[in-house]
């Protein structure tokens, strides 16, 4: 297969997958790995798609994040992963705050297997997934809907948020920075989750491989925020050392 050949490949892969690796181009168009990065690089370059630790993925917005039903689809495996690794740390009786995101949300699928469990959310989908288990306390944080992704935001949400203290709070973010930044898209999605790390007693992050080096608009905290981070994929040695230096565990699934 020639280089445009195979470079058009990429692009139609990206564009309906989402984030796909390296491994998997080199799989599927039978060349090596030092070609697959070439290949991405130059496409990078042309702006035709971003380029991530491992892979590659759609050009996307530092100011609007994709689509909330291309996020359910995309790495859902690696999604999986991660939460039910997640959930093996997570005791019975804990109280958490849970945020808005699809990571969190196939984390909240397997909280199930947990009993007695205390949850604060400002995401619907969470709250109608834990609402089957007669042994949850299970509280939703009033404020503005957010239709496009079941989020709630604004100041009501935060005040409430700020009533409470949890054993955990399990968040997800749109993007961490090369320096260490958490980023997000919506300043008032950020204010509530900024309320839920400074009222939790530990801050468990999950995110996988594409949110490393990831950009968008907003500031949401920092790696020192965090206790523990949750991925698929191990970072790469910038990014190890960064939570290394900021005490921050990390867990691969």
């Amino acid at each position: 297969m020639r280089q445009h050949q195979r470079q058009e490949f990429i692009i139609e892969r990206v564009n309906t997958d989402g984030f796909i690796t390296i491994d998997e181009l080199v799989d599927s168009l039978k060349v090596t790995p030092q070609t697959i990065r070439r290949d991405l690089n130059q496409l990078a370059d042309q702006q035709l798609i971003s380029r991530y630790h491992g892979g590659a993925g759609p050009v996307e917005s530092s100011t609007e994040n994709a689509e909330y039903s291309t996020r359910v689809r995309y790495g859902s495996a690696a999604k999986q992963r991660i939460a039910k690794r997640l959930v093996d740390d997570i005791p019975d009786g804990a109280s958490i705050f849970i945020n808005i995101g699809t990571t969190t949300e196939a984390v909240a699928r397997e909280l199930l297997r947990r009993k007695n469990l205390s949850v604060i959310t400002n995401n619907l989908h969470v709250a109608a997934t834990l609402s089957e288990r007669e042994d949850y306390r299970i509280i939703v944080a009033g404020g503005e809907i957010r239709a496009k992704d079941g989020g709630i935001i604004g100041e009501a949400t935060v005040d409430l948020i700020s009533q409470f203290q949890t054993d955990y709070a399990i968040i997800g973010v749109s993007g961490i920075h090369e320096d260490g930044t958490l980023l997000d898209f919506d300043y008032r999605e950020v204010r509530v989750s900024q309320a839920i790390i400074e009222n939790a007693r530990k801050v468990v992050l999950c995110a996988d491989k594409s949110k490393f080096g990831r950009n968008a608009l907003v500031r949401l905290g920092h790696l020192a925020d965090l206790d523990m981070i949750y991925t698929d994929v191990r970072p790469t040695e910038s990014f190890v050392e960064l939570m290394d230096d900021n005490g921050v565990t990390l867990v691969v699934a």
